[in-house]
């Protein structure tokens, strides 16, 4: 986890939202996603199944480092 950092968003807002994320799992999916994109100027999207939340999918937003992660959240609507 020591590779990684939190923008202040994710660490007070998303958490709050979202108590039931834990940072591990999005850990998980920037390091074994099942897809990748950039997202705008400066953010990539990563999917990745999660066993904790039922084998959803979880959406992890970081910055352009591809390390300092953003946002998270299921998501419901993912296709390949």
């Amino acid at each position: 986890m020591d590779n990684y950092k939190f923008t202040e968003y994710f660490e007070k807002e998303v958490l709050r939202k979202r108590p039931y994320l834990k940072k591990e799992w999005c850990i998980q999916v920037i390091e074994s996603p099942l897809k990748v994109e950039s997202q705008e100027v400066n953010r990539f999207r990563f999917w990745g199944v999660v066993a904790a939340l039922d084998g959803r999918i979880l959406r992890v937003v970081t910055l352009e480092d591809k390390r300092t992660i953003h946002n998270a959240f299921p998501d419901r609507g993912f296709k390949p």
